[in-house]
């Protein structure tokens, strides 16, 4: 059963036209950042999310998982992972390229940021196709580490990321179908 949550969470967040590139709208959480008891609320909203999932750890995805997911892993008391773009890490890294819905990338991380045995919630502020995502548990899972759930304040539902994170709990604050 969903948690009832502390705000609607639409009202904290702004469209943008044409952001990154041409025909893209992008669904800026600046607002709800700029709001302190918004983001707050946010944040208690996804730890009681995140409760079920048996976390040892949380991962956050560079930049914007960083905010929601360092966020977390304190109020929670478990360790950060930091997914990052490469270049980014001082230590040997794993490295996983994927597809975006507007060009492609690569992701890294240290190759002992987790081991077997540690359970990972996955933190972005968005799922939208799913590759970032997807890429990311990839990445987690050379680690040794267990993926156990993936979060994100803003789904963007109609470009079916879920499916792309077939087999694990996906959970979102918001969904938008359009």
């Amino acid at each position: 059963m969903p948690i009832p949550l502390r705000l609607d969470y639409r009202a904290y967040l702004r469209d943008v036209q044409d952001f990154p590139k041409p025909g893209i709208l992008y669904k800026d959480i600046t607002p709800l950042l700029q709001d302190a008891t918004a983001f707050g609320a946010c944040i208690h909203d996804l730890c009681d999310l995140a409760a079920s999932a048996g976390a040892t750890q949380i991962a956050g995805i560079e930049s914007r998982g960083f905010l929601f997911g360092a966020a977390m892993a304190a109020q929670m008391e478990l360790g950060f992972i930091t997914i990052r773009k490469p270049g980014k890490l001082p230590w040997q890294t794993f490295a996983q390229s994927y597809d975006l819905e507007y060009g492609q990338d690569t992701l890294e991380i240290h190759t002992d940021a987790s081991c077997a045995g540690e359970r990972v919630l996955l933190i972005d502020d968005l799922l939208a196709t799913g590759g970032t995502a997807a890429a990311s548990v990839k990445l987690l899972r050379r680690t040794g580490a267990e993926v156990v759930a993936c979060l994100f304040p803003i789904e963007l539902a109609f470009l079916d990321g879920r499916k792309k994170l077939h087999g694990l709990t996906v959970t979102s604050l918001v969904s938008f179908s359009s």
